[in-house]
């Protein structure tokens, strides 16, 4: 993937097919590059190599859950603790368990895709990666 150096990286780790085409389409065409992962496992390789700008993450995958991905990634460095993360799901955030890992972990948003447009869902990232930088521990 060849980018301009001001160009900022958006990271998509979603495994729906469609969802990640519509994601891919709206955020190109917002003048972001965009790499992808189907995975958490893939999700956690590919942001610890490209270091994407912020991070659009999907909760239900296969083989490593968007949860343990978070998770890990907040562990590995202090880029890893600070990189904005978006959850992107279907499931409500005011389950408990929701509640427990979004303190836990610190995403910068959580949206539940029923409840958001696709323009939405790109406004919310161009407002993170163009907003005012929140020092991080």
């Amino acid at each position: 993937m060849t980018t301009a150096p001001d160009m900022k990286k958006v990271l998509v780790v979603e495994d729906d097919e469609p969802t990640l085409t519509a994601l891919r389409t709206a955020l190109l065409g917002a003048g972001l590059a965009v790499i992808e992962a189907e995975n958490g496992i893939g999700g956690l390789t590919m942001a610890l190599t490209e270091r994407p700008d912020l991070i659009l993450l999907d909760i239900l995958m296969p083989l490593m859950d968007g949860w343990d991905m978070l998770k890990q990634l907040r562990e590995k460095d202090d880029w890893g603790k600070c990189v904005p993360v978006v959850i992107l799901t279907n499931l409500s955030a005011d389950e408990d368990e929701q509640i427990r890992h979004i303190a836990e972990l610190g995403p910068s948003f959580f949206l539940v895709k029923a409840d958001w447009k696709l323009e939405g869902i790109v406004d919310k990232v161009l407002e993170l990666l163009n907003g005012e930088k929140v020092p991080c521990p």
